[in-house]
Protein backbone atom coordinates (compact mmCIF):
# COMPACT_ATOMS: atom_id res chain seq x y z
CA UNK A 1 0.00 0.00 0.00
CA UNK A 2 2.80 2.41 0.94
CA UNK A 3 4.71 1.73 -2.28
CA UNK A 4 1.58 2.37 -4.34
CA UNK A 5 0.87 5.65 -2.56
CA UNK A 6 4.53 6.64 -2.81
CA UNK A 7 4.57 6.04 -6.57
CA UNK A 8 1.63 8.41 -7.00
CA UNK A 9 3.07 11.05 -4.67
CA UNK A 10 6.43 10.91 -6.43
CA UNK A 11 4.66 12.17 -9.55
CA UNK A 12 4.19 15.48 -7.72
CA UNK A 13 6.92 18.03 -7.03
CA UNK A 14 8.71 17.00 -3.84
CA UNK A 15 7.62 19.94 -1.68
CA UNK A 16 4.02 19.72 -2.90
CA UNK A 17 3.94 16.00 -2.11
CA UNK A 18 5.34 16.63 1.37
CA UNK A 19 2.65 19.08 2.45
CA UNK A 20 -0.16 17.18 0.72
CA UNK A 21 0.83 13.98 2.51
CA UNK A 22 1.28 15.55 5.92
CA UNK A 23 -1.96 17.52 5.79
CA UNK A 24 -3.84 14.39 4.73
CA UNK A 25 -2.28 12.35 7.53
CA UNK A 26 -3.10 15.08 10.03
CA UNK A 27 -6.77 15.01 9.03
CA UNK A 28 -6.81 11.21 9.26
CA UNK A 29 -5.29 11.42 12.74
CA UNK A 30 -7.85 13.99 13.88
CA UNK A 31 -10.61 11.69 12.64
CA UNK A 32 -9.20 8.83 14.68
CA UNK A 33 -8.09 6.86 11.63
CA UNK A 34 -4.43 6.70 12.70
CA UNK A 35 -3.37 5.19 15.98
CA UNK A 36 0.11 4.59 17.38
CA UNK A 37 1.75 2.04 15.12
CA UNK A 38 4.76 1.46 17.39
CA UNK A 39 4.09 0.37 20.94
CA UNK A 40 7.37 -0.80 22.50
CA UNK A 41 7.25 -2.84 25.67
CA UNK A 42 9.35 -0.31 27.55
CA UNK A 43 10.87 3.12 27.13
CA UNK A 44 14.19 4.52 28.22
CA UNK A 45 16.20 7.65 28.86
CA UNK A 46 18.86 9.02 26.54
CA UNK A 47 22.21 9.90 28.07
CA UNK A 48 22.49 13.59 28.81
CA UNK A 49 18.91 14.47 27.93
CA UNK A 50 17.61 14.15 31.48
CA UNK A 51 16.02 11.46 33.61
CA UNK A 52 12.59 13.05 33.21
CA UNK A 53 12.56 12.62 29.41
CA UNK A 54 11.10 9.24 28.49
CA UNK A 55 11.72 7.99 24.95
CA UNK A 56 9.48 5.23 23.60
CA UNK A 57 12.30 4.03 21.34
CA UNK A 58 15.60 5.21 19.87
CA UNK A 59 14.35 6.93 16.72
CA UNK A 60 13.35 10.54 16.23
CA UNK A 61 12.48 12.78 13.31
CA UNK A 62 15.20 15.20 12.26
CA UNK A 63 14.66 18.94 11.94
CA UNK A 64 13.37 20.31 8.66
CA UNK A 65 10.45 17.94 8.23
CA UNK A 66 8.01 19.69 10.58
CA UNK A 67 9.32 23.23 10.43
CA UNK A 68 6.39 24.86 12.21
CA UNK A 69 5.34 22.17 14.71
CA UNK A 70 2.16 21.47 12.73
CA UNK A 71 2.34 17.68 12.65
CA UNK A 72 3.78 16.64 16.03
CA UNK A 73 0.86 14.47 17.11
CA UNK A 74 0.44 12.52 13.90
CA UNK A 75 4.19 11.97 13.56
CA UNK A 76 4.23 10.61 17.11
CA UNK A 77 1.36 8.31 16.18
CA UNK A 78 3.43 6.99 13.28
CA UNK A 79 6.02 5.83 15.79
CA UNK A 80 8.60 8.56 16.37
CA UNK A 81 9.75 8.87 19.97
CA UNK A 82 10.93 12.44 19.44
CA UNK A 83 10.14 15.19 16.95
CA UNK A 84 12.68 17.94 16.35
CA UNK A 85 10.71 20.89 15.01
CA UNK A 86 12.21 23.81 13.09
CA UNK A 87 14.57 25.17 12.07
CA UNK A 88 12.79 28.21 13.52
CA UNK A 89 14.00 31.81 13.21
CA UNK A 90 12.87 34.93 15.12
CA UNK A 91 10.84 36.31 12.24
CA UNK A 92 8.94 34.26 9.72
CA UNK A 93 10.57 34.03 6.31
CA UNK A 94 9.62 32.54 2.96
CA UNK A 95 12.92 30.80 2.30
CA UNK A 96 14.48 30.44 -1.12
CA UNK A 97 12.58 30.48 -4.39
CA UNK A 98 10.88 27.33 -5.67
CA UNK A 99 11.56 24.68 -6.80
CA UNK A 100 13.89 24.05 -3.87
CA UNK A 101 13.44 20.38 -2.97
CA UNK A 102 14.46 17.58 -5.33
CA UNK A 103 14.46 13.79 -5.25
CA UNK A 104 17.37 11.66 -6.41
CA UNK A 105 15.40 8.43 -6.44
CA UNK A 106 18.21 6.19 -7.67
CA UNK A 107 20.32 7.32 -4.73
CA UNK A 108 17.47 7.41 -2.22
CA UNK A 109 18.53 10.98 -1.57
CA UNK A 110 17.20 14.52 -1.54
CA UNK A 111 18.72 17.87 -2.40
CA UNK A 112 17.16 20.86 -0.68
CA UNK A 113 17.80 24.57 -0.65
CA UNK A 114 14.73 25.50 1.36
CA UNK A 115 16.48 28.25 3.29
CA UNK A 116 14.88 28.07 6.74
CA UNK A 117 11.34 28.74 5.49
CA UNK A 118 9.20 28.97 8.63
CA UNK A 119 6.49 31.05 10.32
CA UNK A 120 8.78 32.41 13.04
CA UNK A 121 9.31 31.88 16.76
CA UNK A 122 6.16 33.72 17.88
CA UNK A 123 3.92 31.52 15.74
CA UNK A 124 5.68 28.38 16.96
CA UNK A 125 5.28 29.51 20.56
CA UNK A 126 1.50 29.72 20.14
CA UNK A 127 1.32 26.33 18.48
CA UNK A 128 3.46 24.59 21.09
CA UNK A 129 1.58 26.30 23.91
CA UNK A 130 -1.63 24.82 22.53
CA UNK A 131 -0.03 21.39 22.20
CA UNK A 132 1.29 21.43 25.75
CA UNK A 133 -2.10 22.53 27.09
CA UNK A 134 -3.62 19.32 25.72
CA UNK A 135 -0.95 17.09 27.21
CA UNK A 136 -2.39 14.77 29.84
CA UNK A 137 -3.00 11.08 30.39
CA UNK A 138 -5.23 10.95 27.31
CA UNK A 139 -2.95 13.01 25.05
CA UNK A 140 0.66 11.91 25.20
CA UNK A 141 3.23 13.85 23.24
CA UNK A 142 6.64 12.77 22.03
CA UNK A 143 9.82 14.36 23.27
CA UNK A 144 9.92 17.72 21.45
CA UNK A 145 13.22 19.19 20.35
CA UNK A 146 13.45 22.69 18.88
CA UNK A 147 16.05 23.51 16.24
CA UNK A 148 16.93 27.21 16.24
CA UNK A 149 18.60 29.38 13.60
CA UNK A 150 19.03 32.93 12.36
CA UNK A 151 17.10 34.93 9.80
CA UNK A 152 18.67 35.29 6.36
CA UNK A 153 18.55 39.09 6.72
CA UNK A 154 20.51 39.04 9.98
CA UNK A 155 24.26 39.60 9.53
CA UNK A 156 26.55 37.15 11.27
CA UNK A 157 27.72 39.93 13.57
CA UNK A 158 24.22 39.97 15.10
CA UNK A 159 23.42 36.28 14.75
CA UNK A 160 23.66 35.69 18.50
CA UNK A 161 20.63 37.94 18.99
CA UNK A 162 18.51 35.72 16.74
CA UNK A 163 19.45 32.51 18.50
CA UNK A 164 18.88 34.09 21.91
CA UNK A 165 15.44 35.34 20.86
CA UNK A 166 14.38 31.87 19.76
CA UNK A 167 15.68 30.22 22.92
CA UNK A 168 14.06 32.76 25.22
CA UNK A 169 10.75 32.65 23.38
CA UNK A 170 10.49 28.88 23.17
CA UNK A 171 12.38 27.67 26.23
CA UNK A 172 9.25 26.70 28.13
CA UNK A 173 7.96 24.47 25.34
CA UNK A 174 10.96 22.46 24.16
CA UNK A 175 12.39 19.39 25.87
CA UNK A 176 15.77 20.03 24.27
CA UNK A 177 17.27 22.59 21.87
CA UNK A 178 19.59 22.27 18.88
CA UNK A 179 21.74 25.14 17.63
CA UNK A 180 21.84 25.01 13.83
CA UNK A 181 24.93 26.72 12.42
CA UNK A 182 25.48 24.17 9.68
CA UNK A 183 22.80 24.49 7.01
CA UNK A 184 24.34 25.22 3.59
CA UNK A 185 21.23 27.11 2.47
CA UNK A 186 21.60 30.34 4.47
CA UNK A 187 24.49 32.44 3.14
CA UNK A 188 27.34 32.71 5.62
CA UNK A 189 25.70 30.56 8.28
CA UNK A 190 28.34 27.86 8.32
CA UNK A 191 31.00 30.46 9.13
CA UNK A 192 29.51 30.41 12.64
CA UNK A 193 31.08 26.97 13.13
CA UNK A 194 34.50 28.55 13.74
CA UNK A 195 35.81 28.39 17.30
CA UNK A 196 35.50 32.08 18.17
CA UNK A 197 31.97 32.33 16.78
CA UNK A 198 30.89 29.15 18.55
CA UNK A 199 32.30 30.29 21.88
CA UNK A 200 30.45 33.60 21.64
CA UNK A 201 27.18 32.00 20.56
CA UNK A 202 27.10 29.04 22.92
CA UNK A 203 28.30 31.09 25.90
CA UNK A 204 25.37 33.46 25.53
CA UNK A 205 22.87 30.67 24.92
CA UNK A 206 24.06 28.81 27.99
CA UNK A 207 23.62 31.97 30.08
CA UNK A 208 20.01 32.22 28.94
CA UNK A 209 19.48 28.49 29.34
CA UNK A 210 20.74 28.43 32.93
CA UNK A 211 18.74 31.51 33.89
CA UNK A 212 15.52 29.88 32.73
CA UNK A 213 16.26 26.46 34.19
CA UNK A 214 18.72 24.46 32.10
CA UNK A 215 17.51 22.20 29.34
CA UNK A 216 19.66 20.04 27.05
CA UNK A 217 21.45 22.17 24.44
CA UNK A 218 23.13 20.49 21.47
CA UNK A 219 25.14 21.73 18.49
CA UNK A 220 24.42 20.50 14.96
CA UNK A 221 27.45 20.50 12.66
CA UNK A 222 28.22 20.03 8.99
CA UNK A 223 29.74 16.83 7.60
CA UNK A 224 31.83 19.01 5.29
CA UNK A 225 34.05 20.31 8.09
CA UNK A 226 37.56 18.89 8.24
CA UNK A 227 38.13 16.47 11.11
CA UNK A 228 40.25 19.03 12.95
CA UNK A 229 37.41 21.58 12.82
CA UNK A 230 34.90 18.98 14.00
CA UNK A 231 37.07 18.13 16.98
CA UNK A 232 37.48 21.84 17.72
CA UNK A 233 33.70 22.29 17.72
CA UNK A 234 33.30 19.29 20.01
CA UNK A 235 35.87 20.77 22.39
CA UNK A 236 33.88 24.01 22.57
CA UNK A 237 30.73 22.03 23.35
CA UNK A 238 32.54 20.31 26.22
CA UNK A 239 34.22 23.47 27.54
CA UNK A 240 30.91 25.32 27.74
CA UNK A 241 29.08 22.36 29.32
CA UNK A 242 26.63 21.97 26.46
CA UNK A 243 24.90 18.62 26.31
CA UNK A 244 26.23 17.24 23.06
CA UNK A 245 26.10 17.25 19.28
CA UNK A 246 23.83 16.28 16.41
CA UNK A 247 25.91 14.60 13.70
CA UNK A 248 25.37 15.64 10.93
CA UNK A 249 23.58 18.18 8.75
CA UNK A 250 23.34 17.89 4.95
CA UNK A 251 26.40 18.01 2.68
CA UNK A 252 27.30 20.12 -0.34
CA UNK A 253 29.35 17.21 -1.69
CA UNK A 254 28.04 15.30 -4.70
CA UNK A 255 30.56 12.47 -4.57
CA UNK A 256 29.51 8.91 -5.32
CA UNK A 257 26.04 9.61 -6.71
CA UNK A 258 24.38 7.18 -9.10
CA UNK A 259 22.16 9.94 -10.49
CA UNK A 260 23.65 11.41 -13.66
CA UNK A 261 25.89 14.44 -13.29
CA UNK A 262 23.71 16.20 -15.87
CA UNK A 263 20.67 15.83 -13.61
CA UNK A 264 22.60 16.83 -10.49
CA UNK A 265 24.09 19.89 -12.21
CA UNK A 266 20.64 20.91 -13.43
CA UNK A 267 19.33 20.87 -9.85
CA UNK A 268 22.09 23.17 -8.67
CA UNK A 269 23.00 24.19 -5.14
CA UNK A 270 21.61 22.70 -1.97
CA UNK A 271 22.24 20.27 0.84
CA UNK A 272 22.31 16.57 -0.01
CA UNK A 273 20.73 14.09 2.41
CA UNK A 274 19.96 10.40 2.31
CA UNK A 275 21.98 7.24 1.68
CA UNK A 276 25.01 8.95 0.07
CA UNK A 277 25.60 10.75 3.37
CA UNK A 278 25.79 7.54 5.42
CA UNK A 279 29.54 6.97 5.18
CA UNK A 280 30.60 10.49 6.16
CA UNK A 281 28.00 10.73 8.91
CA UNK A 282 29.30 7.47 10.37
CA UNK A 283 32.89 8.69 10.13
CA UNK A 284 32.04 11.88 12.00
CA UNK A 285 30.19 9.93 14.68
CA UNK A 286 33.14 7.59 15.22
CA UNK A 287 35.56 10.53 15.32
CA UNK A 288 33.67 12.47 17.96
CA UNK A 289 32.82 9.42 20.06
CA UNK A 290 36.48 8.41 20.25
CA UNK A 291 37.48 11.90 21.39
CA UNK A 292 34.54 12.38 23.76
CA UNK A 293 33.39 9.05 25.24
CA UNK A 294 30.79 10.64 27.52
CA UNK A 295 29.25 13.24 25.21
CA UNK A 296 25.61 12.90 24.14
CA UNK A 297 25.61 12.19 20.39
CA UNK A 298 22.59 12.08 18.09
CA UNK A 299 23.32 10.45 14.73
CA UNK A 300 21.48 11.55 11.59
CA UNK A 301 22.29 11.28 7.91
CA UNK A 302 21.80 8.28 5.65
CA UNK A 303 19.96 6.01 8.08
CA UNK A 304 17.64 4.16 5.72
CA UNK A 305 17.41 0.67 7.21
CA UNK A 306 17.66 -1.22 10.48
CA UNK A 307 21.20 -2.39 9.76
CA UNK A 308 22.45 1.18 9.36
CA UNK A 309 20.70 2.19 12.56
CA UNK A 310 22.31 -0.71 14.41
CA UNK A 311 25.70 0.33 13.05
CA UNK A 312 25.29 3.89 14.37
CA UNK A 313 24.41 2.61 17.83
CA UNK A 314 27.48 0.38 17.77
CA UNK A 315 29.59 3.40 16.79
CA UNK A 316 28.37 5.18 19.89
CA UNK A 317 25.20 7.06 19.00
CA UNK A 318 22.86 7.64 21.92
CA UNK A 319 19.88 8.33 19.69
CA UNK A 320 19.00 8.18 15.98
CA UNK A 321 17.20 10.61 13.70
CA UNK A 322 15.83 10.13 10.20
CA UNK A 323 14.40 12.39 7.52
CA UNK A 324 15.15 11.26 3.98
CA UNK A 325 15.01 7.62 5.03
CA UNK A 326 11.45 8.26 6.21
CA UNK A 327 10.55 9.86 2.86
CA UNK A 328 11.66 6.74 1.00
CA UNK A 329 10.95 4.07 3.61
CA UNK A 330 7.79 5.33 5.24
CA UNK A 331 6.41 4.20 8.63
CA UNK A 332 7.87 0.73 8.16
CA UNK A 333 11.36 2.19 8.65
CA UNK A 334 10.34 3.72 11.98
CA UNK A 335 8.92 0.40 13.14
CA UNK A 336 12.12 -1.45 12.28
CA UNK A 337 14.40 1.12 13.88
CA UNK A 338 12.21 1.13 16.98
CA UNK A 339 13.15 -2.52 17.50
CA UNK A 340 16.78 -1.58 18.17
Amino acid sequence: MFKFAQAILFMLPAETAHYFTMNLLKVCYQLGLIRNSTRPLEGHNVRGLGDDLWFNNRVGLAAGFDKNAQYVEVLHALGFAAIEVGTVTPKGQAGNSKPRLFRLKRDKALINRLGFNNEGADAMEKRLMHLRSKQDSKCSLPVIGINIGKNKSTPNERAVEDYVYCLERLHAYGDYFVVNVSSPNTPGLRALQGRDSLVELLTKLQEVNRAKGPKPLLLKVSPDLMDEALLEAASVVTELNCTGMVLTNTTISRDGLVTSSHRVDAIGNGGLSGEPLALRSSEVLALIRKAHPDMTLVSVGGISNKEEGEKRLELGADFLQVYTGFVYGGPRLIKRLAEL
